[in-house]
């Protein structure tokens, strides 16, 4: 009976040592599955026990990508949802620039019909703000892109032509006939007369956008250069951003799309005026509030101390001072006193006496140059 007991024993603790060391033969334990299946989940099939795998539903997938039902009607997003938010900047904060680009709008209509003797149509598609390295990757090509400078603001802005708008003008100043579309011819660059033109197109936009800041701040928006390729039209690190505003030139039955752009570092400038909600606005400023304040200040009590002298002493001095020690001062009865107020010297003066107190007679107003001496 022994040795049968002592075999038993023998494989019980086999069986263990088998099954910590997750040998294939190994049997599972039911009070570990039922022990990890209730701490970590549904298991997994075959051998390996349950708690060991842990499966996401689908609710827990959408809210660790912040696509769950959760996201929306102004709660914060998270997960994959918040990373891509992130990139988007909000053009709201500067308010007056639809009031800009409306006055864009209407002052192109006009230039445009003077210059293409036709009837000339411009509206607004959107304004939005957008990162500049994603603008440049998200221009159809083939385009022309036209880097302005802003001479007042020492910076630069870009103005894209799509094809569409760069064909109609074309047939339209060469003389091309009304009822048809412009024809295009894809795949080839642009020849000498096609960017003069062109060029024309944008000097009469960047005069009418430089019209369209003058009631705001007066700048001058210079003719830089031409480009074809959105790479040597850099103006900025990709991450910047920027406010976008796409316009629409319609010519009867042709037009296209005209893009203007330019960084929050352009208008960083005229950004205070950017700000307001209407032109004029004044941030905070209260006149009566102020002439209150300016009267309040004048009534303000301040310590004005009379300075007789100034000893400089060792530390090893001053901790032998104690009680019946004498510091003696280098002041004469007659010697001038100076008035401070803090650090801030006012006024100089001799020392006397007025009905038994200790007066000083005010002689000369000290500035800031001489208390510094």
């Amino acid at each position: 009976m022994a040795d049968e007991q002592e075999q038993v024993d023998q494989d019980k603790l086999a069986a263990e040592w088998a099954a910590s060391a997750g040998g294939d033969n190994a049997e599972p334990d039911i009070d570990a599955i039922m022990n990890g299946g209730a701490a970590g989940g549904e298991g997994g099939e075959g051998d390996a026990p349950l708690g060991s795998a842990r499966v996401l539903n689908q609710n827990e997938i959408d809210r660790l990508l912040g696509f769950g039902e959760s996201t929306g009607g102004g709660a914060d997003n998270s997960g994959i949802r918040a990373i891509i938010d992130s990139a988007l900047v909000s053009y709201e904060r500067l308010p007056m620039l639809e009031v800009v680009f409306d006055r864009l709008v209407r002052m192109m209509s006009t230039s445009l019909r003077n210059f293409t003797s036709d009837n000339v149509e411009v509206s607004i598609d959107n304004i939005t703000s957008i990162r500049f390295g994603d603008y440049l990757n998200s221009i159809p090509l083939p385009a022309m892109l036209t880097v302005f400078k802003a001479e007042q603001w020492d910076n630069y802005g870009l103005l894209t032509v799509d094809s569409a708008l760069i064909y109609s003008i074309v047939d339209v100043l060469l003389g091309g006939r009304r009822g048809t579309a412009a024809m295009r011819i894809e795949g080839r660059p642009y020849t000498t007369i096609e960017r003069n033109l062109v060029e024309r197109l944008v000097s009469v936009v960047l005069q009418d956008l430089s019209g369209a800041f003058d009631p705001l701040s007066p700048v001058t928006f210079r003719f830089d250069r031409l480009e074809t390729n959105p790479r040597f039209a850099t103006i900025g690190r990709p991450a910047n951003a920027a406010v976008l505003a796409r316009l629409r030139v319609d010519m009867e039955d042709r037009g296209g799309r005209l893009e203007v752009l330019l960084p929050y570092a352009t208008l960083e400038p005229v950004r205070e005026i950017l700000l307001q909600g209407f032109l004029g606005e004044k941030f905070g400023r209260d006149s009566i509030w102020e002439t209150h304040l300016a009267g309040e200040l004048w009534n303000t009590n301040v310590p004005l101390q009379a300075v007789l002298d100034t000893v400089e002493m060792s530390l090893r001095d001053v901790l032998k001072l104690g009680i019946g020690s004498r510091i003696p001062l280098n002041a004469a009865l007659d010697a001038e006193i100076m008035l401070t107020c803090g650090d801030l010297p006012m006024f100089s003066g001799r020392m006397g006496r007025k009905a038994g107190n200790i007066a000083v007679q005010i002689e000369e107003k000290l500035d800031k140059d001489r208390g510094a001496q």
